[in-house]
């Protein structure tokens, strides 16, 4: 029996890919067959994409800029003939009241989030066109799902992705290009790691609010991920799918 999980002939262009849950998707995408291009503005994408071998390549990726995906696209047929697979990973988090978010914090949070996912979509849809169709995978958030305190602009990118997810899913449906959005929460990377350093900490502070009494690892999101861009997921499309140990689950009062 063929195995539809696995991504042999694709290529997956994966923002954010220096570290984290990209990292993690490039990794399994590679063992699950796929070749892959790396994304980031991190220079460590560099050393990802090296021990990965020759089925994958390393490009700065601003996912602000429109120039600089076309130039990532660009490398990626070059290396691989088509794009056929795009992970749109990259994004920040910052912390703060709503009456201390300044512009700033607000535009550099959407900047990456928001923008960052909507330029991608509309600049690799070419590409994945000319490839004959595809998948898109947005990663959106728990707080894509529902709010919370000293998030606004966060949470507010987050809900702006799965809401382009589904709009882009019934657009680009005829194309044979599916779009679907993965919202981890309480995943262990380093954005995480950056707020809250100390390991047990995380798992008394995040762990113990959900269900499963644990952080995520990144590689559980990457299993995700890799699953809604592969064949078993083929009518699959317009849909959220929650990577979050149950925090998505309770209706809010903790037991």
């Amino acid at each position: 029996m063929t195995d539809r999980t696995r991504l042999d002939g694709r290529v997956a262009l994966i923002s954010g890919a220096a570290r984290g849950m990209g990292e993690a998707t490039a990794r399994l995408m590679v063992s699950r067959g796929a070749s892959v291009v790396l994304g980031d503005i991190l220079p460590e994408v560099k050393e990802v994409a090296t021990s990965l071998g020759d089925k994958a390549v390393a490009v700065t990726l601003d996912v602000t800029d429109p120039q600089s995906w076309r130039d990532a696209v660009d490398a990626g047929e070059k290396a691989f003939g088509k794009i056929d697979i795009l992970v749109n990973n990259a994004g920040i988090l910052l912390i703060e009241a709503l009456e201390n978010t300044s512009d700033d914090i607000y535009d550099r949070v959407n900047g990456v989030n928001a923008r960052g996912c909507f330029l991608g979509m509309r600049e690799v849809h070419p590409a994945l066109k000319r490839a004959g169709g595809g998948a898109i995978v947005n990663l959106s958030s728990v707080e894509g799902l529902g709010g919370n305190r000293f998030l606004i602009a966060y949470s507010g990118s987050k809900f702006s992705v799965r809401g382009m997810t589904k709009a882009a899913a019934i657009e680009l449906a005829s194309d044979g290009i599916r779009v679907n959005s993965v919202h981890p929460g309480g995943i262990d990377t380093p954005m995480v790691r950056h707020f809250v350093p100390d390991e047990a900490d995380r798992q008394k502070g995040i762990g113990r609010q959900v269900a499963m009494r644990r952080t995520g690892k990144a590689e559980e999101v990457a299993e995700a991920v890799t699953f809604l861009a592969s064949d078993a997921a083929s009518y699959i499309t317009g849909a959220e799918l929650a990577v979050d140990g149950g925090a998505t689950a309770t209706s809010g009062f903790k037991h």
